[in-house]
């Protein structure tokens, strides 16, 4: 009788160990100074950057949600790991910390090399524009948990703030301007309703959408946008006030997240362009005002409150990235987010 193995069972151990050996080499152009031993031991160890007074470990989690199924569906995996990175790193800038290293999670039922390097590719790809030094992960092959050809992923980031520097919001004040920055698209969210209205059973992702200028796919897997270098080279110079990452609750649920609850952003919509996608879902669903933007992030990734004084120099340091003033913070009276056409 022919014995069985961990191989036969759906378990491949030497892609694993080459899949490990592949990436170990490839994330030496993430390191940073302080990195110690990264990935090929049981855990990393990294240094505290030097001449911090009193320095405080900032922390998150995120994944990339039913974006995923998109990559499946085409084949295209090359930018969801940027995906990842970003939506963690994005998150740490709202308390004005500076992203240190990052781990991914990557589970499959089979693993398929071609298919994990691509994915990781973007975490690499997205760990270097961050600054931050891919540490560790975990490549988990689950024969049976996913169906083929899926996998998930979930990403880790631990990153630092001076506890002086920190940026909490309480500062914030009536009369300071919202600075909306530019989104790259979609981004990594409200994407099981924007399946649902663009993507129909049988749709082409590879026929040009006449509203885009491209591909539905090229649209609906434009990478997240990741704002740590402009912004971290924007804390060198004006202190914001309050900086709200725009990711799932959208312009309703994110913003109240980062001022005192006697506070409210009074936003312009006119202010700003809203992306053709997100117009197109709620021509086509149809989907209410309402809805898209507790949904989306209707063209603005984040939103930094600054004093009036700062708005102009803010927008100035934010480089090529396209920004606007798009509104101002207000006394509460109602709603934590007001609509002003």
């Amino acid at each position: 009788m022919k014995s069985i193995t961990y191989k036969t069972s759906g378990v491949d151990v030497d892609a694993g160990n080459a899949l490990a050996r592949w990436i170990g080499s490839r994330a030496r152009a993430t390191h940073r100074p302080e990195l110690v031993s990264g990935i090929g031991g049981f855990a990393g160890l990294f240094r505290l950057p030097r001449g911090l007074e009193e320095p405080l470990l900032v922390a998150s989690t995120d994944g990339v949600g039913t974006k995923l199924k998109l990559a499946f569906a085409t084949g295209r995996h090359a930018t969801i790991g940027v995906d990842l990175v970003a939506m963690n790193v994005n998150d740490l800038l709202c308390v004005g910390a500076e992203p240190l290293f990052f781990l991914d999670y990557f589970a499959v039922g089979t693993l398929e090399l071609p298919v994990a390097q691509g994915v990781l590719e973007g975490v690499l790809r997205g760990c270097e524009e961050a600054g931050c030094t891919l540490l560790g992960g975990e490549t988990a092959e689950l024969p049976g948990f996913y169906s083929g050809g899926e996998y998930d992923l979930a990403g880790f980031v631990v990153g630092v703030v001076e506890a002086s520097r920190v940026i909490d919001g309480r500062k914030a004040a009536a009369g300071d301007l919202v600075v909306g920055v530019a989104s790259s698209g979609l981004h990594s969210n409200g994407y099981s309703l924007a399946r649902r209205v663009l993507v129909g059973e049988g749709a082409d992702l590879d026929a040009v959408v006449p509203e885009f200028g491209r591909s539905l796919a090229d649209e609906l897997l434009e990478p997240t946008r990741i704002y740590v270098k402009p912004v971290r080279a924007l804390l060198e110079q004006v202190e914001p006030r309050a900086i709200a990452h725009i990711t799932g609750g959208g312009l309703v649920e994110n913003p109240p997240r980062v001022i005192p609850d006697t506070l409210a952003f009074r936003l312009y919509p006119e202010r700003w362009p809203v992306p053709r996608v997100m117009r197109l879902i709620g021509e086509r669903g149809p989907v209410a005002e309402e809805e898209l933007r507790r949904t989306f992030n209707m063209g603005l990734g984040l939103l930094i409150v600054v004093p009036p004084e700062d708005a102009d120099r803010t927008r100035a340091l934010l480089g090529e990235i396209p920004s606007w003033i798009v509104g101002e913070l207000v006394p509460r009276t109602g709603s934590a987010v007001e609509f002003v056409a």
